[in-house]
């Protein structure tokens, strides 16, 4: 049975058979659930924890104290 994804971008959770993987040149896999995340991302270069629509806005980086 397939996993429900995460989206790499905003944290939202999309069923499977949807959304976009966007595997990077060395690599890295990232599961995104719309083009507006994967532009964000990839192309604008937008930080998740910055942006109010996403789950991750205020969360602070992990491993800061």
């Amino acid at each position: 049975m397939p996993k429900p994804r995460h989206c790499s971008f905003c944290g939202n959770e999309f069923p499977p058979g949807t959304g976009i993987m966007y595997v990077k040149n060395d690599g890295t896999t990232l599961w995104f659930c719309s083009s507006k995340c994967r532009k964000s991302s990839t192309k604008l270069k937008r930080d998740s924890r910055k942006v109010r629509w996403t789950k991750y806005f205020g969360k602070e980086e992990r491993g800061k104290a």
